[in-house]
């Protein structure tokens, strides 16, 4: 297989383009349009979708399923009545650091708008998972998430009242709720359980966010223990595909590192 001397680091092999070399119109506008966006860089106004149809000698349809592609891959974004380039997404560690922690790392400006504080009885799913009998009260709370006043996800967090008794006076919306729980409460995070799938928003949480229903989102489930191992929170956040990626560091077990050792061993023994 032919690689290309310049090929990016995770990029689609030969471009992702078949070896049979048939490749829809509509992808090879798209590929040629990704060069585009590389050239006018982030904010560059993108020509017209009647520009771009002359320049690559296609139909208007043709151009418009390859911008839709790149919308959805969030290489452009729409501002105003024109299309321009978006920037680089943002990066969000698969740990319990908070998504404060995470945007600030990457130089955005973190915030959050409350959409709703509710105090209820916890039916019998949420109890278990947050160490309440069924009908304990538990808080609701609901925000949008931002990044320099873009609106990028929503984030439901269910809390016993008990473990917070104040949160519907003591704490600030727009804050840290993890950063909350340390400084005020003493209370810190000793580990969780996640579960991460790709999903379509509701036609409620597309408006909250700001985006067409069809847009793939990443979901996040969390389940969160305190240090002394006592169930803590349950987190649903919901982010913009087009907007986030999300990365992990994995550590080998002590089995692996010994097979990996093993390996290299054998690999030198038939080298020598």
């Amino acid at each position: 297989m032919d690689y290309p001397n310049d090929q990016a680091p995770g990029a689609p092999i030969r471009s992702g383009i078949p070896e049979h070399g048939r490749v829809p119109k509509y992808y090879a506008v798209k590929t040629q349009v990704a060069l585009l966006i590389d050239e006018l860089g982030e904010g560059g106004l993108l020509p017209t979708e009647r520009d771009l149809a002359v320049r690559y000698e296609v139909s208007r349809e043709t151009v418009r399923q390859a911008l839709r592609d790149l919308l959805l891959e969030g290489r452009l974004r729409r501002m105003g009545r024109g299309t321009v380039v978006a920037g680089a997404k943002l990066e969000q560690p698969l740990s319990l650091a908070s998504y404060t922690e995470g945007v600030r790392r990457q130089g955005r400006r973190p915030g959050r708008t409350l959409i709703s504080l509710d105090r209820f009885p916890a039916p019998e799913a949420l109890a278990a998972e947050i160490g309440l009998r069924r009908g304990e009260p538990v808080w609701h709370l609901e925000r949008v998430l931002l990044a320099d006043d873009e609106r990028v996800g929503l984030e439901s967090t269910y809390v016993a009242v008990e473990r917070v008794p104040r949160l519907d006076t003591d704490f600030e919306p727009d804050s840290s709720f993890y950063g909350y729980l340390l400084d005020r409460l003493g209370i810190g995070f000793g580990d969780a359980d996640e579960r991460l799938e790709t999903v379509l928003a509701t036609p409620r949480e597309a408006l909250l966010i700001g985006t067409p229903p069809a847009l793939p989102m990443l979901l996040i489930h969390r389940v969160s223990r305190d240090s002394k191992g006592r169930p803590l929170e349950r987190v649903r956040s919901l982010y913009r595909g087009d907007r986030f990626s999300f990365t992990a560091h994995l550590a080998g077990t002590p089995r692996t590192a010994a097979a990996g050792s093993a390996d290299t061993a054998e690999n030198a023994d038939d080298s020598g």
